[in-house]
């Protein structure tokens, strides 16, 4: 195709290049015009002369890499077939001889045509897929790309990765290091295997291993190699290579440890291939050492499920990661948006996240994710390229994906931050669906390929066997969720493996705020919907009549089922409806951090104290951290990288240590014939709602701090919505810093609000009075009501605040509280200094791309100072900013 640009591109951004296709499918409805697309065949073609080390007489071996080709490429050299590819996600290495003058053409089939031939060809086989068209269940490619339900659908082709021209006469082709950790994790011992090619005679190979926070050698060894394998075993799957395995060890070796829990300690590993002084080639790679358990036993509450990290117990905090975009070649590390990945991951680890979770459904993402993911102490839950089908098994299809999954975990192997492989994700939901054949007693994987549940043989067999002969050391888990092999595992079981709780937004729309009651040892996805900022939205809906909450254009840019009559339908159970844009969304942000905070806190509270019945929830990862395109989703960060409030909402509730507060749920969603309606004649009981509260506090913490040495104070007070006065005694206690330690410590449970010892002429005690003693046999005033906000703060020694958090009655829509006495004061272009009078909910700043805040999205108590600063050069006073019930 003239006029394209040199690898990785693809098909869509050529066309757009040369005014064949709207200039950016993202904005309006564009991508409708360009739906067509994908079921066309492109060809690129370019032409490149030989390399002169390929000259005759030279004896060198010349190699065509195709790092990554989307999807379906039939790869022709000066008109001859020399590869025909079906599978995104392989890495090719053709051997080739040049001319002096070669063609290079490449010709992408449509793979959604060539996916529903492949399901006419095996009729033997029940494609089932959910979110998409069936095309995609046969075809190796991001499974999003056929659209999802945060997504659109833009079937992409091209040669999305590098293609690399390589001549050589030594090419040392892999670097793998096999090792143990002694039972102190003091000492490690193992073996560095290098994959080489020598074509002819003899050179000398230098290993090496260099400790990155030290700069010394740690270790080194120089062996002879021969083009003849003597210094290894011929490596049996590729003809040519050979094999040599060096032991080593290490002592006093630093390991490599998640954020927040030690240092980050790398080493960096090295062969160099030398003929005297002439480097003939050299391999670098970075790893880290540490020890990785993902702990199943049996307990109080059913069968663990959490990791253990060098011996320590980590509760795992974090969101669920899709592609960074429909255009897979716009963040490749080898060309623009090189140091995307490292900012996403900085992003998630400065929003205190231990884990991020690489769904099934897109792809494999570049070494720079990965090494971002090390450097920051980032956690990886990989999954395989797998989501949401009944995926087929025939041989060809088994033996690509078998080469798939051993090319990828060999590339990444190394990364000590990825800590288990999933096998896919949701496909046993598929399972149990639509009744497919699966029977535990069934042990023989054989059998499993003649059920119409095929890919239990890929589950189950081969990727286990791939992760046990490619990996030391890195559990692998066969789905999320998944409930470990037992009778359960085909459903959601809240005591064993782990849940993907979709009963909030999806299925039984749930109220968000009986999420606590909802989870599992390990919740893997949940989430709740909120609208991007502002700025956003302007810059994908362009025309200003498009820019209302339900206007077509925005109901395009929500892919989700239900779309916005949900979003409409928890907003409005919650708040009071706003129906600009500016408000709506702003409300949508807020009903998102209160649902997902709540959680955070919530289940990172069930992780509880190890040997006291603890470790009830192992992690919890929220769908999702980012989008793929601007769009309204569960996204906690949007498609430019513009956090919304629920990122901080969880930065929050993830810091070293943490308070929580919870007050007892009192659902006044039921419909009148629930019992409520029977016993009270009234679905809203307003004296459950605003005064009969029953409440609990507690202490979150790692263990790996030491910020409350010499004790801490924790105090608990109840702040009136309507005056900022309190209309309760505080609650104050002493917390000394050996009552913490990596779990949870209860503080009040099941605890009550009792009013003020009375005072002569105490109007507010007789307010108190009078609702504390409330009965049905009274009429109730709302005029007289006092509902109030439970405010929570822990400072320590120094009477500096380390955390706070506060509760308000549900819902937020029943209160009447103008007049907040909100003031924004600006030291600097780069501070805001935020206090208020009187209670406000939901403070946020009308965040852009630029800001990057140091905090936002937060409610403020009378008396309190939040200070937000931009890690940028963005003047912070240019931010508009609004809170519920705001004016205007």
């Amino acid at each position: 195709m003239a006029g394209s640009r040199q690898p990785p591109t693809e098909v869509h951004r050529d066309l757009a290049r040369n005014g064949m296709a709207p200039a950016d499918f993202r904005q309006d409805l564009n991508e409708l015009a360009v739906r067509w697309i994908g079921d066309e065949t492109w060809t690129y073609r370019t032409t490149f002369s030989r390399p002169e080390e390929q000259d005759e007489g030279q004896d060198v071996k010349t190699v065509l890499n195709f790092e990554g080709l989307d999807t379906f490429a039939s790869v022709y050299l000066n008109d001859e077939l020399i590869l025909a590819s079906d599978n995104m996600f392989i890495q090719h290495r053709v051997n080739v001889t040049l001319q002096t003058k070669n063609k290079l053409e490449i010709v992408f089939e449509s793979a959604r045509l060539k996916g529903l031939e492949l399901i006419k060809q095996h009729p033997e086989h029940r494609f089932i897929v959910h979110q998409t068209e069936i095309s995609r269940g046969p075809v190796r490619k991001a499974q999003y790309h056929w659209g999802w339900d945060w997504g659109p659908i833009l079937m992409s082709c091209g040669p999305t990765k590098p293609i690399k021209l390589e001549t050589y006469f030594c090419r040392l082709e892999e670097l793998r290091v096999r090792y143990e950790l002694s039972p102190d994790l003091k000492r490690v011992h193992g073996t560095i295997q290098v994959k080489y090619e020598l074509l002819a005679g003899d050179c000398e190979l230098c290993l090496g291993v260099l400790n990155q926070q030290t700069d010394k050698m740690e270790w080194a060894k120089s062996i002879s190699i021969s083009s003849l394998g003597q210094a290894g075993d011929q490596d049996p799957s590729e003809t040519g290579t050979s094999l040599c395995d060096v032991p080593f060890e290490l002592r006093d070796v630093q390991l490599w440890w998640p954020r927040g829990y030690g240092p980050q300690s790398t080493y960096l590993i090295m062969a160099v291939a030398r003929a005297g002084t002439h480097v003939l080639h050299n391999l670098e790679q970075v790893t880290g050492f540490r020890r990785v358990d993902l702990v199943q036993e049996p307990d109080a509450h059913g069968q663990s499920f959490y990791f253990r990290i060098n011996h320590v117990d980590v509760f795992v905090g974090g969101s669920c990661w899709i592609p960074l975009d429909n255009e897979l070649s716009r963040h490749h590390p080898e060309k623009e948006g090189s140091s995307a990945y490292r900012k996403w991951i900085k992003l998630a680890a400065e929003g205190n996240q231990t884990m991020v979770r690489v769904w099934g459904g897109g792809a494999y993402e570049p070494d720079d994710f990965y090494a971002a993911a090390d450097e920051f102490g980032v956690l990886v839950w990989q999954d395989f390229m797998f989501a949401c089908a009944n995926y087929p098994a025939y041989p060809t299809y088994l033996a690509g994906v078998e080469l798939e999954a051993r090319q990828n975990v060999r590339r990444l192997r190394h990364h000590p931050s990825i800590v288990v492989w999933a096998g896919n994700n949701e496909d046993y939901q598929i399972v149990e669906r639509y009744g497919l054949q699966y029977d535990t007693d069934d042990k023989d994987p054989q059998s499993w390929l003649k059920t119409d549940f095929p890919a239990r043989y890929i589950y189950e067999h081969l990727l286990p066997k791939v992760i046990e002969t490619e990996t030391v050391g890195v559990p692998y888990h066969p789905s999320s969720p998944f409930g470990n092999g037992t009778s359960s595992v085909l459903k959601v079981d809240p005591t064993i493996g782990d849940v993907h709780q979709w009963n909030v937004w999806h299925g039984t729309m749930q109220p968000y705020q009986q999420l606590p009651e909802m989870g599992g040892r390990f919740v893997s996805e949940f989430g709740m919907e909120a609208y991007p900022h502002v700025e956003t939205l302007e810059k994908c809906i362009t025309r200003k009549e498009d820019r209302y909450p339900g206007s077509m254009a925005m109901d395009f840019h929500n892919k989700a089922i239900g779309h916005e009559r949900r979003l409409v339908s928890y907003v409005s159970e919650n708040f009071r409806l706003r129906h600009d844009l500016e408000g709506f969304a702003h409300l949508t942000q807020v009903m998102q951090a209160d649902a997902v905070g709540l959680a955070y806190k919530a289940w990172r509270r069930q992780w509880g104290t190890k040997g006291r019945g603890g470790r009830k929830c192992g992690g919890v990862l929220v769908w999702q951290l980012n989008d793929c395109w601007p769009t309204v989703s569960w996204a906690v960060v949007d498609y430019y990288g513009v956090p919304k409030p629920a990122y901080y909402a969880i930065k929050r509730s993830m810091r070293p240590i943490a308070v929580g507060v919870q007050r007892r749920f009192r659902d006044w969603t039921m419909r009148p014939a629930d019992e409520l309606w029977q016993r009270d004649t009234s679905h809203i009981d307003m004296k459950a709602l605003w005064e009969d509260v029953q409440f609990d506090v507690w202490i979150a913490s790692n263990g790996q701090q030491e910020d409350l040495v010499g004790g801490a104070i924790l105090a608990v007070k109840f702040v009136s919505v309507k005056t900022g006065e309190e209309v309760a005694e505080a609650i104050v206690k002493q917390v000394s810093s050996g009552q913490l330690g990596n779990g949870t410590t209860k503080i009040l449970h099941d605890a009550r609000v009792e009013p003020p010892a009375k005072q002569d002429n105490d109007l507010a005690y007789d307010l108190a009075y009078d609702l504390a003693s409330y009965n049905n046999d009274h009429n109730y005033d709302l005029a007289e009501a006092d509902p109030f906000v439970i405010h929570v703060t822990l400072h320590d020694a120094k009477g500096q605040l380390v955390a706070s958090d506060c509760s308000w009655p549900d819902p937020i829509k029943y209160l009447h509280f103008p007049d907040r006495g909100v003031q924004v004061r600006y030291p600097d272009k780069f501070t805001a200094v935020v206090t208020a009078e009187k209670p406000v909910k939901g403070f946020v700043f009308g965040e852009v791309s630029q800001a990057a805040l140091s905090d936002n999205g937060f409610d403020i108590m009378p008396g309190e100072t939040w200070t937000v600063k931009t890690t940028s050069f963005y003047a912070i006073d240019k931010l508009k900013w609004r809170y519920v019930e705001m004016e205007g």
